[in-house]
């Protein structure tokens, strides 16, 4: 059993105490709070592996009110209502706010702990994938603060940025930060669907609906109920399937092939793609109507190229977890392996520089990774890297930026800036820019 403790909220000592010994008896970490206040006290001290187990009424409030708290306060642990039968539509409500699920009290015994595992083995999948990096570049901290405006909302959101940006990154925080976290985040790589799988992937089938439906398949809708749904390089559907889910997504309804009645659901839709989608609907290979209902709202991810600060950063991340995969101990990179991690184009961007850290890594297996190790092909860099110059308004911006990424290198500093040392010495005092840099 992990670390999860579960806390449970119930005024009935009597009742409380019954459902810690059976939590026990399965392995389970209990905490008890017989009021609302204990239970706050208790979640200051919470990790994000709790998990919360609430009655709906207490003596100072009810459960509702405690989840509204949480999320108020960023506390995003699952949440349970135990509630009587009489308060059951009270207890739809709170779900409406986030709460993972409710359960009679009559059916705790039964139901509870097949929850809470359910929970833990979702958990534990989202755990393997790899873990988001908290970027602090300014680039980054305007998509956070989109994340941020668009989380809570129901808005369908379409994430643009090219190949190993990590917009699947950007959809788990998306996910992770709304009222539908707990709940299942379902990833579909819409490249490797035909439009012949496409129905049954998507809605899925009953047994027998086909030659070889030889069982029932619940389809991507069924398996994110509830939480979210993420489609993956979205310009890649075929038209027929476009045109499918459009209508799907119109009437919030679907039927599974073979079945004879139609299915709500409650999903929040995701999108994702590196290629433009506006130029695609004017090319007739995307549907304007599906382009719409997707994008409500709009999140474009950076090229690493355009986040030349978060390049250092994210080496130094990736070669903590490398170490860790790996079992190496590297301590960091050398001066030169900096610089050429700072002047590559990086044109498989945020995946490109993991691929070359696990490897830098791996060939050096402790001590210091250099240049060497890194392995990166000979690029120059062209007017694609972030700092080149492009007009007099913002040249003093970027150079001043490339300097201050450079440690203040004048070489490494041109190199950013695409340009030779003698323009960028020229341009320095043209706009009389002040600046304590390394002789080089």
């Amino acid at each position: 059993m992990d670390k999860t403790k579960i806390i449970v909220v119930e005024d009935n000592i009597v009742y409380c105490e019954y459902v810690c010994n059976m939590l026990s008896r399965e392995g389970y970490h209990t905490m008890k709070a017989y009021h609302l206040s204990t239970a706050k006290k208790h979640l200051q001290q919470a990790t994000d592996n709790d998990i919360v187990v609430a009655d709906l009424r207490l003596p100072d409030g009810n459960g509702i009110d405690l989840l509204r708290w949480m999320r108020k306060e960023g506390k995003m642990q699952p949440f349970i209502i135990m509630t009587d039968y009489a308060e059951v539509h009270t207890a739809v409500e709170s779900m409406k706010l986030g709460s993972i699920d409710y359960i009679p009290k009559q059916l705790v015994e039964d139901k509870l702990v097949p929850l809470l595992r359910s929970i833990q083995k979702e958990r534990q999948a989202g755990q393997r994938r790899m873990p988001v990096f908290a970027r602090e570049g300014s680039a980054f901290q305007k998509i956070m603060h989109r994340i941020r405006l668009v989380a809570a909302t129901d808005m369908s959101v379409m994430i643009f940025g090219e190949n190993g940006t990590g917009k699947e990154h950007i959809a788990h925080h998306l996910h992770d930060k709304s009222k539908r976290a707990g709940k299942p985040f379902v990833a579909v790589d819409c490249g490797s669907l035909t439009k012949e799988l496409a129905p049954s992937a998507f809605f899925g089938h009953v047994k027998g609906a086909f030659t070889g439906a030889d069982s029932t398949k619940k389809g991507y809708f069924y398996e994110a109920e509830g939480g979210t749904l993420f489609l993956d390089e979205v310009g890649n559907l075929a038209l027929e399937t476009q045109q499918m889910l459009l209508r799907a997504i119109q009437e919030r309804r679907y039927r599974p092939i073979g079945d004879k009645s139609d299915r709500s659901f409650n999903v929040r839709i995701i999108a994702a793609t590196n290629e433009d989608l506006e130029a695609a609907v004017s090319e007739k290979r995307f549907r304007q109507d599906l382009f719409y209902r997707l994008h409500d709202f709009g999140i474009t991810v950076p090229p690493l190229r355009d986040c030349q600060e978060d390049i250092l950063p994210l080496a130094e991340f990736f070669r903590e977890i490398a170490n860790k995969e790996l079992e190496c101990n590297v301590s960091g990179f050398s001066s030169e392996a900096r610089k050429a991690l700072l002047t590559h184009a990086w044109p498989g961007n945020v995946r490109e520089l993991r691929q070359k850290i696990m490897g830098a890594v791996l060939q050096a297996q402790e001590g210091v990774a250099t240049k060497e190790h890194l392995e990166l092909a000979v690029i120059k860099p062209t007017s694609h890297v972030s700092f080149a110059l492009r007009n007099d308004v913002e040249d003093k911006e970027r150079i001043l930026r490339a300097l201050k990424q450079a440690n203040g290198n004048r070489s490494v500093a041109a190199e950013l800036l695409g340009i030779g040392r003698t323009t960028l010495y020229s341009k320095l005092e043209e706009y009389g820019l002040k600046y304590k840099f390394k002789q080089s």
